[in-house]
């Protein structure tokens, strides 16, 4: 294996969470020795510039009117026949081993088109909705089981499915026991609050809007990361200003596996940053901001792995947010709950585990 391809996007709709994922398995398969590149859309809110500070070149295509009447077809900005075609043409001078794509608006029509300009090609997938033709798919969420992709996959298609799997940076697993360790004497003084890399509907000024009326210790300290594309960002920053303790926000985090070692709650969105907490211990209370987070945020629940704010109306979240954090005020007890519930669904070295079975297939 020497070149991987990968077709993902980012914009204001979709958010950042499939570009940042798929940089984190481009880093894992540059650390054995693999050449990545990128096919983005050009979307308002896309993260090109920023692939390519993290050195991948970027193949851009540009946005059209025309798109298909699909699930998600708003997500690609072409109709999937303009996409292929475009894709097609950006793959020929790179002629990849791989081909990995992340995006929920591709189908096996899609992945049948591409198949003669590529070695292999893998789908990372959170639905389970819709019919793919690839030799390996990877589905990290928890709940999720093999069975859900019976009758979606070609039969020879290798399956990688759960939180084992989570894409996520080295040095979360590397900072997995510090973090642990921290949490054997919960108390609530670091607060973090991460709504994704766009929050397009300002779940983040909600929150902080609720903790004006919540009764917080007078040592509390804030931290708030949000995207720098992020609509509501200049808004927050005003309100950060107003909050009754010292509230900082920020944007193109590169420490969050830091951050969120050193925080004691988080409250964030039910995004693949869950499996971040998760892998760092780290007790959070869960917003559900998408259809597609639903399933996720449930099943983490059900393990005892988070709480959640059921609703994300901005005086239902004052009220819900007001009773969560009084009874973590009286029992301190349900931090290191949390804590234990969440560090059993992944270790944090879930890319790892990609790249050997990609390497496996590559044989």
């Amino acid at each position: 294996m020497k070149r991987v391809a990968f077709r993902t996007d980012a914009s204001l709709k979709i958010g950042t969470g499939h570009v940042m994922r798929c940089l984190t398995l481009a880093n894992a398969l540059r650390q054995v020795g693999a050449e990545c590149a990128f096919i983005c859309r050009e979307h308002e809110g896309n993260l090109i510039e920023f692939i390519a500070q993290q050195g991948f070149c970027v193949k851009t295509l540009p946005l059209s009117a025309a798109i298909d009447d699909t699930p998600y077809a708003d997500w690609l900005g072409a109709t999937s026949q303009a996409d292929a075609r475009q894709t097609i043409e950006a793959l020929s001078e790179f002629e990849p081993d791989w081909l990995i794509v992340d995006h929920y608006a591709l189908d096996e029509r899609w992945e049948k088109a591409m198949r003669a300009y590529c070695g292999r090609l893998m789908v990372i997938d959170d639905l389970a909705e819709r019919s793919h033709d690839c030799d390996l798919l990877l589905d990290q969420n928890l709940g999720r089981i093999d069975t859900d992709y019976d009758g979606l996959l070609n039969v020879d298609c290798k399956r990688m499915i759960g939180p084992k799997f989570a894409l996520l940076r080295p040095e979360f697993a590397q900072l997995r026991q510090e973090s642990l360790e921290r949490r054997r004497e919960p108390c609530l003084k670091e607060l973090l609050i991460t709504m994704g890399g766009v929050d397009q509907n300002n779940a983040t000024g909600a929150v902080l809007e609720a903790l004006k009326g919540c009764r917080l210790a007078d040592d509390l300290h804030i931290t708030v990361v949000m995207g720098p594309h992020a609509p509501w960002l200049e808004s927050v920053q005003h309100l950060a200003t107003t909050m009754a303790w010292p509230t900082d926000v920020r944007t193109n985090v590169s420490d969050m596996a830091q951050l969120m070692t050193n925080s004691d709650l988080a409250i964030g969105a039910a995004g693949s940053t869950s499996w971040e907490r998760c892998c760092l211990g780290l007790p959070s209370v869960t917003m559900v901001l998408a259809q597609n987070q639903v399933g996720i945020a449930r099943a983490i629940e059900n393990e005892g792995a988070t709480l959640i704010l059921k609703s994300t109306e901005s005086s239902q979240v004052a009220t819900e947010l007001l009773k969560i954090l009084a009874d973590i005020a009286r029992d301190s007890n349900i931090l290191e709950i949390i804590t234990q519930s969440a560090s059993k669904i992944t270790n944090g070295c879930g890319s790892q585990r990609v790249v050997k079975k990609i390497l496996e297939i590559s044989i």
